[in-house]
């Protein structure tokens, strides 16, 4: 089974599962790890941005351009900064490692 790694906002990592063919976003809400998915990875929010680690990044699929606009509203953003929601894990991305930024924006609550 392929792993990620979550680096917690208080700096810690936690290594857990992650089954092929499921978004961060999934493998999160099921270790229960603190990403919000507002929009239940409907690509409508940024509650779900992560920060990948810079040697994980070159080896994503790019973001789509509504990936991007939506990237544009999340706090704290980086050059390395994705939405779990879109982030499937493949084979390719055993061992990914992605980062909780500091806070989030719930734009449906705002």
């Amino acid at each position: 089974m392929p792993k990620m790694t979550f680096i917690l906002r208080d700096g810690t990592r936690k290594e857990v599962d992650a089954p092929l063919g499921l978004s961060v976003l999934e493998i999160a809400h099921r270790n229960h790890v603190d990403i919000e998915g507002a929009c239940e990875g409907s690509l409508a929010c940024s509650t779900c941005h992560v920060i990948v680690d810079k040697d994980w990044y070159a080896k994503l699929k790019g973001a789509s351009e509504d990936e991007e606009d939506m990237l544009d509203l999340a706090f704290g953003l980086t050059p390395t900064s994705r939405l779990g929601c879109q982030l499937i894990i493949t084979e390719a991305l055993d061992g990914l490692t992605v980062a909780l930024p500091a806070e989030t924006r719930n734009m449906l609550l705002d």
